[in-house]
């Protein structure tokens, strides 16, 4: 099979292996020097690209996904109780992620010594990182909620490290196309239903230079741990954590949900949303498995269609559990690996960036890792360390489609009873 016929996960993971391989013969043939001259620059350019790339998804997405939902004022009890019931799903995600990724702490798998050298690659932002600690301990209690909001709009999307900002611009942004109405909004909305093309492309062309980029990044990062195989251990932990993290949403928390707040019984649910979960795990797409989960839930589960129509199209742009809460566990465990310890408040920020932003995050390949450097990015963590998770997000990617989807349906029971019940 050629090299270009081969699917992008597949290239990005054989650039992680180049690069983990590089990186160990530069530490063997003592050309370790060479590998940050002439490798690392095109990893480099790689975060550059993601990192230019963040804000323009996030605003534009994130207007998009508030100013469509324009239902809402047609059906405006059915639509905030839906909103609502996703941004507690999202929250319970992620917070299931960051429970399991303390507790095993796979990052931690690291040694010292390991750790000690990736802080040194990264110095100067482990050292920023400090500061920051060091000033929120001298901070007024309610500063964080005073710093959401941007004095300067270009300011705010001029700084990666001020996505909390963004987003609350996006949103009110998206809340003001709703109050002003679809007519004299049209307008607006067709041009950004224009610019989040060109973004989603932007993506696209981005994503198609990820294997080099991975491979650049892992080589660096194995050059300067000595060629330390720690890393590779902890990786395979990492995997396992997010994948218990997305199997316990599936088995344990929306069957639980479902027991108390709606009328479908588990068993009945898991028996007949297997066709839609398998469906998603072999596409990774929440768009394309949409119609046999609407028509699943509407026919099989007995939602009504009233319900269906609006909830599952909803969550299709607006919940994302899985991808949430691979996003916290990836974020923590990147701290892990390099032997930061995140405060209270960075563990808060981490499920507010990850829960808001979920609205924005596209359903196209290299979305969730944008939004995912958005997320490093807003606690201090050097975005560089995605390139050790990059070859290992397709697998996952296709686990993480399975939570959505089935979020998405565990919504709409719970929707319709509780619809039901205050009618």
């Amino acid at each position: 099979m050629k090299l270009r016929a081969l699917p992008l996960y597949v290239k990005i993971l054989l650039g992680m292996a180049l690069g983990i391989l590089l990186g160990a013969l530069s530490i063997r043939g003592g050309f370790a020097d060479a590998i940050d001259r002439w490798v690392r620059p095109f990893g480099e350019i790689f975060m550059r690209l993601l990192k230019f790339i963040a804000v323009p998804l996030v605003m534009i997405s994130l207007v998009k996904g508030v100013g469509s939902l324009s239902d809402v004022a047609l059906l405006s009890r059915i639509g905030l109780r839906t909103i609502g019931i996703y941004v507690c799903t999202t929250v319970l995600a992620v917070v299931v992620g960051l429970g399991l990724v303390e507790a095993i702490g796979p990052g931690r798998m690291v040694g010292a010594e390991s750790a000690a050298a990736m802080q040194a690659s990264y110095r100067a932002t482990v050292a920023e990182r400090a500061v920051q600690a060091e000033a929120i301990e001298d901070t007024p209690p309610l500063q964080f909620l005073v710093d959401l909001f941007p004095d300067n709009l270009v300011g705010a999307m001029g700084n990666n490290g001020g996505m909390l900002q963004v987003i609350v611009i996006a949103v009110l942004i998206g809340v003001a196309v709703l109050l002003v109405g679809k007519e004299k909004t049209a307008p607006f909305m067709r041009l950004v239903d224009s610019l989040d093309a060109v973004v989603l492309k932007l993506i696209d062309i981005v994503m198609r230079y990820a294997p080099i980029g991975v491979l650049a990044l892992m080589a660096g990062m194995m050059a300067d741990t000595a060629g330390n195989f720690e890393l590779l251990g902890a990786l395979g932990m990492y995997v396992l954590t997010v994948a218990a993290g997305l199997l316990a949403m599936i088995f344990l928390v929306y069957p639980l949900l479902l027991r108390f707040f709606s009328k479908v019984p588990v068993g009945k649910f898991l028996r007949t949303m297997s066709p839609v979960q398998l469906l998603a795990f072999t596409t990774s797409s929440s768009a394309a498995t949409l119609p046999l989960n609407m028509e699943t839930v509407e026919r099989r589960l007995g939602v009504s269609q009233r319900v269906t129509s609006f909830v599952l199209p909803m969550g299709m742009t607006i919940n994302m559990d899985g991808t949430s809460l691979y996003q916290a566990v990836a974020a923590v465990f990147i701290a892990q690996v390099l032997g930061i310890e995140l405060t209270a408040l960075q563990l808060l920020t981490i499920v507010a960036t990850t829960t808001l932003s979920s609205i924005g995050t596209p359903g196209v390949p290299g979305g969730a890792i944008v939004i995912l450097m958005m997320v490093l990015s807003s606690v201090g963590l050097p975005p560089e360390g995605l390139a050790l998770i990059l070859g290992l997000d397709r697998p996952l990617d296709m686990l993480r489609t399975v939570v959505n989807v089935t979020g998405d349906a565990t919504v709409a029971s719970i929707v319709d009873a509780q619809t039901t019940l205050s009618e």
